[in-house]
């Protein structure tokens, strides 16, 4: 069966097409025979719509300038795209969240309004990952449901509460609660003259807690990027720091490589897995330093392309495998 899907996401002209995880998506959906278009949350609108003669439904409540695109895996020629138009989307059959956060409160007025069509059904499209499951899921919030899982952490604005925990834990990371790709992530050592200041000058610029925790050395062997699809991993990959840095996101030059799940990453899986399932979160990435779970991504995740050259699957191909499933059985 043919699909009309439509990708919310940053600008595909510019897109890492042997990186994004995006791209993999569609290039997939391609391969199956569905139908892309691509918008700009930006030009999302939603209104009252126009009302479906017996039914209790409307046409049009929400809409994005968007453009069909045909995509393929060729450098400088990626993807051809048609004109521009307005796209009702309650009218496609999945729509794909994949802008980058950070999560702000546009980001979460983009949840707001895909919900009006997020669903199966006349005038409903299938919104990955669920809309209502994502606002409440901010990557660094929703670990902490799992606190046996996670290495001692601590969000607050109390200045006092993070010395106190700094005094106890001695090296720490302090981490912006809704940034992406390393962004504002420090290391604090316990002789760090820094560590005043870079409050100060957090809570000047910000009214958002921070989050706080134990320094994990083990990070230089590596912080470990999981994938699940419907609450099942499928794979990983070691993501090492560079020399000299303390994050090991691929953003700020971290070096990916194979890697296995452990004992211990099977038990946080086995965890997490029915609460992700059961909120829709169909494509989630996990981190893991050691036998800590530190975050649970589910706004943007990457990683699909390291981890099929290491392994040799299709982790595109089973998230599709998986939204295509739910649309069959809806």
């Amino acid at each position: 069966m043919t699909f009309k899907i439509a990708v919310q996401m940053d600008p595909l002209e510019s897109v890492n097409i042997h990186g994004d995880s995006t791209f993999a998506l569609m290039l997939e959906a391609s391969r199956r025979g569905h139908q892309l278009f691509v918008y700009d949350v930006q030009s999302l609108s939603l209104s009252e719509g126009v009302a479906v003669p017996g039914e209790k439904r409307a046409t049009g409540r929400l809409t994005a300038r968007a453009r069909a695109v045909r995509v393929q895996r060729q450098d400088g020629a990626h993807a051809e795209f048609g004109p521009e138009h307005m796209l009702d989307l309650g009218e496609t059959d999945v729509i794909l969240m994949r802008q980058d956060p950070p999560f702000d409160m546009g980001y979460i007025t983009a949840t707001h309004m895909l919900e009006h069509v997020h669903g199966v059904g006349p005038g409903r499209s299938l919104v990955v990952n669920d809309p209502r499951a994502v606002r409440d899921a901010p990557e660094k919030l929703l670990v902490m449901h799992f606190p046996e899982l996670m290495p001692p952490t601590l969000v607050t604005w109390d200045k006092v509460a993070i010395r106190a925990f700094r005094a106890k834990h001695r090296d720490i990371i302090l981490k912006p609660l809704f940034g992406n790709g390393g962004t504002g992530i420090f290391r604090i050592r316990e002789d760090d003259e820094n560590f005043a200041a870079l409050l100060e000058m957090h809570f000047s610029r910000s009214r958002e807690p921070l989050m706080v925790q134990r320094y994990e050395p083990k990070v230089r062997l590596g912080d470990k990027r999981i994938i699940l699809v419907d609450g099942e991993p499928i794979g990983a990959i070691n993501r090492i720091p560079a020399s000299g840095e303390a994050r090991s996101n691929m953003h700020v030059g971290g070096r990916a490589e194979s890697v296995s799940l452990t004992d211990r990453d099977w038990e946080i899986c086995r965890a997490i897995g029915p609460h992700l399932r059961d909120n829709g979160l169909i494509f989630v990435g996990i981190d893991v330093i050691g036998d800590w779970l530190t975050e649970i991504n589910v706004t943007s995740p990457t990683g699909l392309q390291e981890l099929d050259r290491f392994d040799g699957i299709n982790s595109a191909g089973l998230i599709w495998d998986s939204i295509e499933k739910r649309l069959a059985h809806a």
